[in-house]
């Protein structure tokens, strides 16, 4: 088997990538282990952020710190045993969210996720998945009034950078949200970002969309992947399949993959965890809501999902769903969760960079590119790196800068 492109890797991302090469005239052969959507790109809080000009940074202030030493918080926890690992990228971290290289990286991440909902629209309507998401915004909700007035604040700062929201006191979010308990101090509302019912359902639809263009998707497996010649060939169910070019988009196993071919770059994964609940008496929600006390409550087409924080394990170690757990203790009394859905508690691993910044573009072989690093951002980002991706590899003018999310910035 032949094509121009094979991109390794069918979550959000490389579905989109796949896309954005078709739509230019490139026969493309998309590869995955499994369905498409079906790893990283499954379990997130469906939230397509506009709003989210501020990446995650690393804590600086000691209280913060304490706060999470003590393993506990909601947000964030550790496994001692994977410290030592992680020690090189975490301190890049802890190094890049210092105040002034910061406020570069949101300058870069506010041009490129400037463009998430309206390159997400232009494939949702080609996919005819407008039944999938909801145009509403969402709600961030507080707990004191300190944090509360602390965040209207930094909101306000991200004006300048095009975001928009409505500040909404208790009686406000009441009318929002009347199934919420009247616990909260007030609420933000991000009034631009769409939401998704069903983030695996929208990866398969615009999978549909990929084939109606003339693309192949095929079972294999990316780490296969090897020079050949002037090209690259990599294993599928099909047998070998040899391509002109290659995008590696597989997530967190990225990393793996590039360092068998001789670039080692300082990736780590924020594990995460979500759990359907049913309504509690019949009540659900409009809008996904994100506590102050770290986690998100969703309405999903399966339920209303809860979605932990960011876990620091090793990527393939056993799942540890004590963070669940945790979270649902706090969530119950303030959402209205019923029984949990048998079968539905879910891990995943976030790829993810020091600089927290994607890595797109090209690698360091001859026809291979790479597109992975997205972090809490992937399903926001897919669409637009699909299409600057594209535009890179076929010489059109990039529709943003790549300059900042270059593989050569890690050197």
């Amino acid at each position: 088997m032949r094509a121009d492109v094979a991109v390794l890797g069918a979550g959000i991302v490389g579905v989109g990538v796949a896309i954005h090469l078709a739509k230019r005239g490139r026969s493309v052969t998309l590869i995955d282990r499994g369905e498409a959507g079906g790893a990283t790109s499954f379990g997130n809080a469906g939230l397509i952020q506009r709003e989210g000009v501020a990446p995650y940074s690393f804590p600086r202030s000691l209280v913060q710190l304490a706060r999470y030493g003590r393993n506990r918080a909601l947000d964030m926890r550790f496994a001692w045993g994977a410290l030592p690992a992680l020690a090189s990228p975490l301190a890049q971290y802890w190094w890049h969210s210092r105040p002034s290289s910061y406020a570069r990286i949101v300058q870069d991440y506010a041009r490129f996720i400037a463009h998430s909902v309206t390159e997400h629209e232009a494939l949702i309507d080609e996919a005819q998945a407008g039944a999938l998401v909801a145009r509403e915004g969402w709600i961030d909700v507080y707990r004191s009034r300190r944090a509360f007035e602390r965040e209207q604040a930094a909101a306000e700062a991200h004006r300048a950078l095009g975001v928009e929201y409505q500040v909404l006191d208790p009686d406000g979010l009441a009318a929002a949200e009347p199934a919420l308990a009247p616990v909260f101090a007030g609420a933000i509302r991000w009034s631009q970002p769409w939401t998704v019912r069903d983030p695996f359902a929208l990866t398969q639809a615009y999978l549909r969309l990929f084939k109606s263009l003339g693309g192949s998707f095929r079972k294999g497996d990316g780490m296969t992947l090897r020079e050949d010649g002037t090209g690259w060939e990599v294993q599928t169910d099909a047998g070998p399949l040899v391509a002109r070019e290659a995008v590696v988009a597989m997530g967190p196993w990225s990393g793996d993959l590039l360092r068998r071919l001789g670039r080692r770059l300082p990736f780590f994964v924020k594990r995460g965890y979500h759990a359907h609940y049913r309504p509690r008496d019949g009540e659900g929600l409009r809008h996904a809501i994100h506590d102050e006390a770290g986690y998100v409550v969703a309405p999903m087409a399966a339920g209303l999902r809860l979605t932990t924080g960011a876990q620091f394990r090793h990527r393939d170690s056993a799942a540890d769903p004590a963070q669940v757990a945790a979270c649902e203790a706090v969530a119950r009394p303030a959402f209205p969760l019923g029984e949990q859905i048998p079968g539905s508690l879910w891990m995943g691993s976030r790829p993810c960079t020091p600089d927290m910044k994607p890595v797109i573009g090209p690698a360091h072989r001859r026809g291979l590119w790479v597109a992975t690093g997205h972090a809490h951002h992937g399903l926001t980002l897919g669409p637009a790196t699909g299409r600057l991706l594209a535009e890179m590899m076929t010489g059109e003018t990039p529709f943003v800068d790549p300059a900042p999310y270059r593989m050569d910035r890690f050197r």
